[in-house]
């Protein structure tokens, strides 16, 4: 049993070398830039609740709109990773060509709707029905900081579709670089912009926006100039911008393969943002202790969300070589590999939540609340590990159809009514709210089982033109 169970589950050394190779840059990178947001968290949330729910309420649309960049590369990324298993270099640079194309057309949209419907979208968390804070001034600080903060879109849109592509070719480390250049450069400009160090004003939450913003610019030249600078790891940037062409059978493809995942993250994303919204009625305490929770939740979540990118390398790399028994096995083993490792950082998270809200200068109550938030998320974690990686695996055979009834109509049809619902109908406490929702991921768990199981997302997307 055991000699089975080791051979389906737990990879050798060789397997285990190859993953980390991946995944450990990426981890770094993303532990790197979620660090560097949670001190970020913490030094706005030194200057008061206001300006720390103002920020959290901002920094959720932003999640909406960097999920919708996610999307708007992935769902090219996954013909361009099979294109470089294949070794087809011109079908990868094209299909980075509509990488530039969807980001452009992303960031527009987002740039017209922070412009013009700014306090309507930042007042939809706003509620007095709480007993702490002041959402008039919630609502000032928001503004004045989304206000600096779309100057950032296009850069970080722009370094997306390159490093996405970087990553294809199984490149970690330079955009790991690149990111802990990046956030190191946030948090110096953090502190001094935000509090007035070494003489400088002291500009609050518009220092933090400002600080953010050089980040991701430094960030995209970084990855830009390497790409163009090494053509011999990057073939496919040669002649990237000498024509706006892409074939159309791989336009066809990527629009029908690859719609469905863009739409997914979008849909994904703002979903989330609808979840969050439900449980803001509640008052300006509940935006600030999730907002708490969230920030330590990120940090920990890192593992399990580059695992499954990492899924999506290693298993389309081998659809794409059609060695789809190898795909099967190292899938198995990773999907074990992730749920492991976050049922170890899962109880880490616990011991730590109990402490982490104390940092922050705000009401006790909202102290208490966030601890408890804290727990529930670290208890749901090995859970979304599981779902995650499902939902990796389905996406490297390019099933983004099932994808987004896996993702985003589970998330529309079930958890937001249900959220809805309980929130607002409701005198349960937000505590056993946020629970209840956290926990319908139980039912995910079950459906990615079955699907994963089944083998239906084994199949190579690239093989022929057609």
């Amino acid at each position: 049993m055991w000699k089975w169970f080791r051979n389906k589950f737990i990879g050798d050394k060789e397997f285990y070398r190859h993953v980390l190779y991946l995944a450990v840059p990426m981890i770094i990178q993303n532990a790197i830039t979620s660090f560097v947001s949670f001190l970020d968290n913490i030094m706005v949330g030194q200057i008061g609740t206001e300006q720390m729910s103002g920020v959290a309420i901002v920094n959720q649309l932003m999640f909406v709109f960097n999920i919708c960049i996610f999307g708007g590369v992935s769902g090219a990324g996954i013909f361009g990773t099979q294109f470089f298993g294949k070794g087809d270099y011109e079908g990868q640079k094209y299909t980075f060509r509509f990488k530039l194309y969807a980001c452009a057309i992303i960031t527009g949209a987002a740039l017209i709707l922070f412009g013009f419907f700014d306090t309507q979208l930042i007042s939809l968390y706003l509620s007095d029905s709480g007993s702490v804070g002041d959402i008039s001034l919630a609502l000032r600080y928001g503004k004045e900081y989304l206000a600096i903060m779309v100057i950032g879109l296009a850069p970080f849109a722009l370094g997306q579709s390159y490093t996405n592509t970087i990553r294809e070719t199984g490149q970690t480390f330079v955009p790991m670089l690149a990111g802990i250049v990046a956030v190191i450069t946030n948090l110096i400009l953090d502190y001094i912009l935000i509090f007035g160090a070494f003489g400088a004003p002291s500009l609050g939450v518009r220092g933090a926006a400002i600080a953010t913003v050089i980040a991701r610019f430094i960030e995209c030249a970084i990855v830009v100039f390497w790409t163009h600078s090494h053509k011999k790891v990057n073939p496919y940037i040669k002649g990237a911008y000498t024509s706006p062409k892409i074939p159309w059978h791989i336009l066809r493809g990527i629009l029908v393969k690859g719609s469905p995942l863009m739409f997914n993250e979008m849909f994904w994303a703002a979903g989330m943002a609808v979840i969050s919204q439900c449980y803001a009625v509640r008052g300006l305490e509940v935006v600030a202790a999730q907002n708490i929770s969230s920030t330590i939740s990120n940090l920990f979540n890192i593992v399990y969300i580059q695992l499954g990118g990492c899924i999506s390398i290693v298993v389309g790399q081998l659809l794409g070589a059609g060695k789809t028994e190898e795909a099967k096995d190292a899938d198995n083993k990773m999907i074990f590999f992730s749920v492991f490792c976050c049922s170890c950082i899962s109880m880490v998270m616990v011991v730590i939540g109990r402490y982490f809200p104390s940092i922050y200068n705000t009401e006790e109550s909202i102290k208490t609340l966030a601890q408890k938030l804290i727990v529930i998320s670290a208890l749901v974690m090995p859970l979304c590990a599981f779902s995650h990686c499902a939902y990796f695996t389905l996406r490297s055979g390019g099933k983004t159809v099932v994808t987004f009834l896996f993702d985003s109509v589970y998330t529309w049809v079930l958890v937001i009514p249900f959220a809805y619902l309980l929130a607002n109908y409701t005198s349960l406490h937000i505590t056993l709210v946020f629970f209840l929702v956290q926990f319908t991921e139980i039912i995910k768990v079950v459906l990615g089982f079955f699907m994963v199981r089944s083998g239906v997302w084994m199949q190579n997307i690239v093989g022929e033109k057609s």
